[in-house]
């Protein structure tokens, strides 16, 4: 039975970093598990989504093609994912000419089925996100990133997406696995239950696209290109429909509405799940470029390794949720969890039995109490890897690695190979070890491959870790009298303060090859002249005044904006909307005297009205900064 998973497909607007690496390790554990539950074939499609404004924006700055620019971030992915141990199966770019066919074959299909005319587009988009903004006014911020919207007006093609709304909740309704977690398809379902506007699906402003097959220079628009190529992939294979498609939780709308909707005009299969995970935070922000706090993969790696990167992130972070990453957080459980866990008790084991019995593993059924241990942590283990639920099954693992190493003190084989009655209980205490670190390894395989073919290797197993069925997992199955391997070292202890400047040091180079590799320039050469010049005039129409947060909350559906009551000396509070949340908790705004320019039009953010705007410094790569005074002002007084 065949399992087809997909990681999203990445834009080439950025190189990979921890986050895109993450999704990608995770699809990669489930490849491995599935495989061990039986499944045949099992494949991953990963990729790089190449069109739009932004790259043709790149492209030109770097003055080279867009084709160009995209050939050369494709091959980082690539070259990346193969020096951190991914085994994807397929490659998929957008710039591929069998993805086009099949992009054609989409549109052709749902404009036969009535669900694409013709119809024209005035208002704001966000050329970063390739996202129009509804409610929105010439200039005003996009309401995911905060920069500028711009107003365009073209011909566009439409998908009906208007006549999905009951068919996506019927989906929802009557598949409920379909979206996970099920806070996010609860989500979901109150999303389409406002409403679904039409889609537009073409453009007519870029050059860099896939042509649509009507009159006139139409190109496609992102998603219904970008979303088609987990078919183009496996295009002239039995693959589709995809068992899992493994998403971060800010792409969730367009996978699980727009993707699911084009499939049912086009009256092709959908996939069978959407599954989104959260954001991975540094320094409680989720990473980003504008904010500078974005880590890469590889110097992590080179310092600890791939497989202890890959297990922190599993175990750190409880699926679907968003998690914490942090230099320190990572070296404390590397030298818990993997040089006092894991790597002691397979260096204390293999040792004993190459001192205590030759090298050779010795013949026994096991102690039956730690059998039945091995047992509940296999039954559980599965369940929780079956739910995605990496944390609770390495939690679960590693409750055997305690138990082992408290079988092993209490039995204290260096006491009892000193005592010629003890023959027997030594066989089964070392025994015992070996098997319940075979199970472990096992089950520790689809997250950490490397480390625990070496340790394999090391136990003397001659079928390949990769081979392993869940069905091989019951205890008794490592065999007496099987001699081991060559013991090495696999989790040897980190010196923290070294691996972190290590770590450090090699972030710093890893980000300047990339800035070259994405065209950036020097920050000398980015420095831009100042503003032109305004006359006190100009000046004294811009209203500034004092004001008092009196209430801050989040808006819901957007982690960058605060809905704030603030108090100027009117008879009522204003109501502000800023892109504040991601440097200032709701909490620490209370009672805080800001700058309020009073005199701004009110517009409409997240279908919230804002009455003026919140004054703060905007740091590049950094968060934004409010500004504030150090002496007492009254509510109300005017800045000049």
């Amino acid at each position: 039975m065949k399992y087809y998973l997909t990681t999203p497909i990445y834009y080439v607007n950025s190189a990979p970093h921890l986050g895109t690496a993450y999704t990608t390790f995770v699809a990669d554990a489930i490849k491995r598990f599935k495989k061990m539950q039986g499944y045949d074939p099992v494949a991953i499609t990963t990729g790089s989504d190449e069109h739009g404004q932004n790259v043709e924006r790149a492209a030109k700055s770097s003055n080279i093609s867009p084709e160009e620019y995209a050939t050369r971030v494709a091959d980082e992915f690539v070259n990346q994912w193969a020096k951190l141990g991914i085994d994807y199966d397929y490659f998929i770019r957008t710039s591929d000419p069998k993805h086009f066919e099949t992009v054609h074959d989409l549109f052709d299909r749902c404009q036969r089925n009535g669900y694409i005319y013709k119809g024209s587009y005035t208002g704001q988009y966000c050329f970063h996100d390739e996202l129009y903004v509804n409610d929105a006014k010439p200039g005003d911020p996009c309401p995911d990133c905060g920069r500028p919207t711009e107003t365009v007006t073209e011909e566009n093609y439409f998908f009906k997406l208007s006549a999905f709304q009951e068919r996506l909740l019927e989906l929802y309704e009557n598949d409920p696995k379909f979206v996970q977690p099920d806070y996010r398809r609860n989500e979901l379902i109150q999303f389409v239950k406002g409403g679904l506007n039409d889609l537009s699906i073409t453009r007519t402003s870029i050059k860099w696209g896939i042509p649509v097959p009507v009159e006139g220079n139409h190109v496609f628009y992102v998603w219904f290109d970008a979303l088609t190529s987990y078919m183009s992939a496996v295009k002239g294979t039995s693959f589709w429909p995809a068992d899992l498609h493994l998403i971060g939780k800010d792409i969730l709308r367009f996978h699980a509405i727009y993707w699911p909707a084009f499939l049912m005009a086009a009256g092709l299969p959908l996939p069978k799940q959407v599954v989104a995970h959260g954001w991975i935070l540094v320094e409680e922000s989720k990473m980003s470029k504008s904010r500078g706090n974005i880590i890469r993969p590889s110097p992590v790696a080179d310092a600890v390794g791939v497989d202890a990167l890959r297990y922190f992130l599993m175990r750190e972070i409880t699926f679907g949720q968003d998690g914490s990453f942090s230099y320190d957080a990572l070296i404390q459980r590397y030298n818990a969890d993997l040089a006092n866990g894991l790597g002691n008790l397979a260096s204390r084991t293999l040792t004993m039995i190459s001192q205590y019995r030759g090298g050779v593993v010795p013949t026994s059924d096991g102690a039956s109490d730690v059998a039945a241990v091995a047992q509940t942590v296999v039954q559980s283990a599965l369940e929780s890897f079956d739910r995605f639920d990496f944390s609770r099954a390495l939690e679960l693992i590693w409750s055997l690695i305690s138990a082992i190493d408290k079988f092993i003190v209490e039995r204290a084989p260096w006491k009892l190979v000193k005592d010629p009655g003890s023959e027997r209980l030594l066989d089964e205490t070392l025994y015992t070890a070996a098997e319940a670190l075979r199970i472990a390894c096992a089950w520790l395989y689809p997250v950490m491959p490397g480390a625990t073919a070496k340790i394999w290797a090391q136990l003397g197993m001659k079928q390949p870790i990769e081979s392993m069925r869940v069905s091989d997992l019951h205890w008794g199955k490592l065999a007496g009298g099987q001699p081991i391997g060559r013991i090495e070292a696999v989790f040897p202890r980190i010196d923290a303060k070294v691996a972190i400047e290590k770590m450090k040091e090699g972030e710093i180079q890893e980000k300047a090859r990339q800035d070259i590799l994405m065209g950036k320039k020097p920050v000398a050469e980015e420095a831009k002249p100042a503003s032109a010049t305004i006359n006190i005039d100009e000046f004294g129409k811009v209203d500034l005044r004092v004001g008092l947060v009196l209430s801050a909350e989040r808006v819901k559906g957007s982690d960058k904006l605060l809905h704030l009551k603030v108090d100027i000396g009117e008879p009522a509070p204003r109501t502000i909307v800023a892109g504040i949340a991601e440097a200032y908790e709701p909490e620490k705004m209370l009672g805080r005297k800001v700058v309020i320019v009073a005199n701004l039009a009110p517009r409409k953010l997240r279908g919230l009205e804002s009455q003026g705007m919140i004054v703060a410094a905007s740091l590049e790569g950094g968060k934004p900064v409010l500004a504030g005074f150090l002496e007492e002002v009254p509510v109300g007084a005017r800045l000049k």
